[in-house]
């Protein structure tokens, strides 16, 4: 895959400063990972000829090319700042589109090992593994995902989310004891994040993962990384050189951020967490879920009220299930068996509740929350 790098030069830019590209370290510090408060033991900084080997990699690296245009942009104004910076994020969905089809292959692959109880675990350090945390964290009250169902793992612990911490990444033998330490197995995934593609603890987690049986997944920024290549499902969204050389939370990260959005939420839908585009698993762990929950239910059923809140009561707020006491014409309990003989799929519990014998008639089809007719949102359930 060749990408095009080249970036619009900037009215008022000064000419360029002489500079060697991907001299500069990333902008952001690089650090750590687990969710399991084991250890770090972080693998010491290369020096001399290692040094030397480590600044060669970076120099082929676009994430760390310099771009000599935007040598001057100290001395811009600030909205003219604002309007490259701006600019330069509007290239990164192109980017993530073109790696569509890896990024689906992935998701299909992702879905078989949950559905039959894997994982989904987020390996990274620095700003990518803050981003597999963040989108682990989200799950649980947007999918109602059971603990550790998923899990971002960053380099050098919790902490690592608020304070960097130094060497982190730099150990392979670290991401493979926190791994171990989660129990990893076969039907688990494994998603190594690096913008570089070549962070060890990334890469480290991979070639675990893939010694344990496991799925793995390499999402990296850069053509030909190390990451993707180690792992099964491979994704290069290669972004260009940042606006600031080698500040890689900027464009890399924001593509990180839609990547993962895609192999959750996807994945999720996948797996039935959905009716349509109504977050139907979700956990009431607040008022305005709790009015969510209601309004949920509401869309999918076009109930009164008053019906809405005998269904919520009689499934214990359950979103999913209150919907299928409406739609189906079966009471609490009966909701909940149908649903988990449809391994949580609510449309086929619908099937199967409107199929039964003496059944109550329902007049929204199975096939679209609403009871719209015609429409079918997402794929099979």
């Amino acid at each position: 895959m060749t990408t095009s790098q080249s970036a619009t030069s900037q009215p008022g830019t000064a000419q360029a400063r002489t500079a060697k590209a991907g001299t500069a370290q990333p902008g952001t510090a690089q650090t750590g990972t687990a969710q399991t408060g084991t250890a770090q033991t972080a693998t010491a900084q290369p020096h001399g000829s290692g040094h030397d080997q480590l600044r060669q990699q970076l120099d082929t690296l676009t994430t760390e090319a310099f771009r000599s245009e935007l040598a001057e942009i100290d001395q811009l104004p600030t909205l003219d700042i604002a309007k490259i910076m701006n600019g330069e994020d509007s290239t990164v969905p192109g980017a993530v589109a073109a790696r569509l089809p890896e990024i689906a292959a992935a998701i299909d692959a992702i879905a078989e090992r949950m559905a039959r109880g894997g994982r989904l675990l987020y390996a990274g350090a620095g700003t990518a593994g803050r981003m597999g945390v963040l989108d682990a964290s989200e799950c649980p009250p947007t999918f109602n995902t059971a603990p550790g169902q998923v899990t971002g793992v960053i380099a050098g612990g919790p902490g690592a989310m608020v304070n960097s911490v130094e060497g982190a990444e730099d150990s392979t033998e670290a991401a493979a004891a926190d791994l171990a330490a989660l129990g990893l197995g076969a039907d688990d995934t494994v998603v190594g994040i690096s913008a570089s593609g070549r962070t060890p603890f990334a890469v480290g987690a991979v070639e675990y993962a893939r010694s344990r049986g496991a799925l793995t997944v390499g999402l990296a920024c850069n053509e030909g990384s190390a990451l993707a290549a180690a792992a099964e499902h491979g994704i290069e969204v290669v972004v260009g050189p940042e606006l600031l050389t080698g500040s890689t939370r900027l464009k890399a990260g924001t593509a990180q951020k839609l990547v993962l959005n895609m192999l959750s939420t996807i994945t999720m839908i996948r797996l039935g967490k959905t009716y349509g585009n109504l977050m139907v698993d979700l956990r009431a762990s607040n008022e305005k879920l709790r009015a969510r929950s209601r309004r949920i239910v509401s869309l999918a059923t076009g109930a009164p009220d008053e019906e809405i809140e005998a269904a919520l009561a009689a499934t214990d707020g359950e979103v999913k299930a209150a919907i299928l006491t409406v739609l189906g014409g079966v009471d609490g309990p009966t909701a909940q068996r149908l649903l988990a003989d449809s391994h949580g799929h609510l449309r086929a519990a619908l099937r199967s509740a409107t199929d039964a014998p003496g059944s109550a008639p329902t007049d929204a089809p199975t096939d679209a929350p609403g009871g719209t007719p015609g429409v079918t949102p997402g794929g099979a359930a």
